[in-house]
């Protein structure tokens, strides 16, 4: 297969081979991305000759750990153009949702859509909001149009995916939040696939929250970002207490940290926020309008191979940002996977955290390929032969 420039940044993944030494089609980005090199080192160095505690030591060591952990805030808030007092650290997505969904002021009505991840619901349901679910329209994108006929005065709160992480559909976010902020309704955006993928403003956005995870932008687990607009964090009470997110403490009153710190409850995840630093760093670096052009050629070639099959059903919109998902007549995409495993070709097979879209669809499951920044045209290659050879196996 011909006619996809490649960014040539596989010779920075170490975890692109096998342990053998041969090349790994590793096709399940959307899931988690792999590690360059740099974020390697990064953490290694945090871990080892530059560790210490943050925000408490006088010693030397400490302070600059310190320097380096407000640091990597700057590169994670500069990156969805943001401000560094506008960002709190998270576990990840999931985490930054909770707090929102447990701690924003005004409960009332949430609007979701039907192709939104788990993380994007369960919280909602737990922290007491009124759920209300937007349809998608025929070719898998949320449907602004039903959005607008739906919201009333009684939703304070509309929750989307920027990208659906099945279908790959990208959400016209300037409409959602013009749609919300006209009823009164604030806008969190879930971007744990757009931030890898897509150049992302939030001011030009216009919304009022924004959350993504570290470790599909080729950085660590266990943490991620809440972006959100200064006045409705400053607005918002701690949703954990302990360390770090205190002014003064009594056994009768206690006082708190002004935002960011005041969500940063305890000792925080500091060689992973580093490391997040240097994701941010690597993907500024490679250019993220590079990175999402050289997606969507994947994508494009990807799409044309499985269509031109007979057998097979794509789902979502032609334009997907760096997901296709589809199926294959007769086989289970569980058994897919286990046969292109063979071929060292990595999918995702599954529901993928999306069980009410896949009740929408009325389908169980689906094969997901995704890509990253070290994808290539072989990757789609190697995935388009082990097609092939499942279908040989299942006759």
């Amino acid at each position: 297969m011909s006619g996809v420039a490649t960014l040539s940044r596989k010779a920075d993944f170490p975890g692109l081979v096998t342990r053998d030494g041969a090349p790994w089609h590793y096709l399940d980005s959307a899931a988690t991305a792999q590690k360059p090199q740099a974020v390697i080192d990064a953490m290694t160095s945090a871990l080892g000759e530059d560790y210490a505690t943050v925000h408490r030591g006088v010693y030397g060591r400490s302070a600059n750990m310190t320097l380096g952990y407000e640091a990597a805030r700057r590169k994670v808030a500069a990156l969805i153009g943001g401000a560094e007092d506008e960002v709190v650290f998270t576990r990840g997505a999931t985490e930054a949702i909770n707090l929102v969904a447990y701690s924003y002021p005004e409960k009332g009505r949430v609007l979701l859509s039907e192709l939104e991840h788990h993380s994007n619901i369960v919280p909602w349901q737990l922290a007491g909001w009124q759920v209300d679910v937007c349809p998608l329209t025929d070719d898998g994108r949320i449907d602004l149009d039903a959005a607008e006929r739906m919201l009333t005065r009684e939703h304070t709160m509309v929750s989307f995916a920027h990208v659906s992480n099945v279908l790959g559909s990208v959400l016209d976010a300037r409409r959602a939040a013009e749609l919300a902020h006209a009823v009164g309704a604030k806008l969190l955006l879930d971007g744990c696939q757009a931030v890898p993928r897509l150049p992302v403003d939030v001011a030009a956005l216009d919304c009022d929250f924004y959350a993504f995870s570290a470790h599909k932008l080729y950085g660590p687990t266990g943490i991620g970002a809440l972006w959100g607009r200064a006045d409705l964090l400053d607005a918002m009470p701690p949703w954990q207490g302990g360390g770090a997110m205190i002014d003064q403490v009594g056994f009768q009153r206690t006082t708190y940290a002004p935002a960011p710190q005041r969500f940063e409850a305890g000792t925080p995840a500091i060689t992973e926020a580093i490391a997040f630093g240097a994701a941010c760093d690597y993907v500024a670096n490679a250019g993220i309008e590079s990175i999402h052009a050289h997606e969507a050629r994947l994508v494009k070639q990807t799409r044309e191979a499985l269509g031109a099959m007979n057998d097979v059903t794509l789902y979502g919109p032609e334009d997907s940002a760096g997901i296709v998902s589809f199926l294959i007549d007769g086989i289970h995409p569980h058994d897919l996977g286990t046969i292109l495993d063979e071929e060292n070709v990595a999918i995702r097979a599954g529901h993928h955290c999306a069980q009410p879209l896949m009740e929408k669809l009325g389908i169980p499951a689906t094969a997901r390929a995704s890509f990253g920044i070290y994808s290539d045209e072989d990757d789609v290659a190697a995935l388009i032969r082990g097609i092939e050879r499942t279908k040989r196996i299942f006759g």
